[in-house]
């Protein structure tokens, strides 16, 4: 079920293969493992997904997309499981990832408090440059954690794919032999 509802909401490896804007990049977006859903394609596209949701602003997308491309995972599944992070989940992430890198540089220290953090979202670049500096204030503790974070986010992810996906398989094969026994 799951996997008909992805194959049935994805695009068609063929149309997506041979859009403009993929064409003009030629051979290096002609991969199968880029629009397939397989095995081997869709977890470590998980675990990029992850990984690059952690990544301030807007270049999630464009991380995700830079990193499952050389690596040929799974194109439309690393770029949607950049989404995790949006305007609810990214400042208490973020708080995580500092906490986290305070404790890994050992400071105990408390984040700066949020009251000096001013988003007006109907300006949004304004808003943007406004977090970055509430970020820059945040210093080594938040640049760690931040890679601390994300790397095990991606790992945990992966395998967290890895296992549904066995899963999945273990089940549909079981409701197989089950559907030939009751013939």
């Amino acid at each position: 079920m799951p996997l008909k509802f992805f194959r049935k909401h994805l695009p068609d490896a063929h149309a997506a293969r041979s859009h403009r804007l993929v064409a003009l990049f030629g051979p290096w977006l002609q991969h199968p493992n880029l629009w397939h859903l397989n095995r081997r394609s869709v977890p470590g596209a998980f675990a990029i997904g992850l990984f690059a949701g952690l990544i301030p602003g807007p270049l999630q997308m464009l991380t995700a997309l830079l990193i499952a491309v050389p690596l040929k995972k799974n194109i439309p599944v690393a770029l949607v499981t950049t989404f995790y992070t949006n305007p609810l989940t990214i400042v208490p992430l973020y708080l995580v990832a500092y906490q986290l890198g305070a404790l890994l540089l050992g400071s105990g220290s408390a984040a700066p408090p949020m009251a000096d953090l001013k988003m007006d979202w109907s300006d949004w670049f304004g808003s943007m440059r406004e977090m970055l500096d509430w970020m820059l204030t945040l210093g080594k503790p938040l640049a760690l954690g931040l890679v601390a974070l994300a790397l095990a986010l991606a790992a945990a992810g992966y395998l967290a794919a890895r296992i549904g996906w066995r899963m999945y398989v273990t089940m549909t094969w079981r409701a197989r032999c089950k559907r030939r026994k009751e013939r």
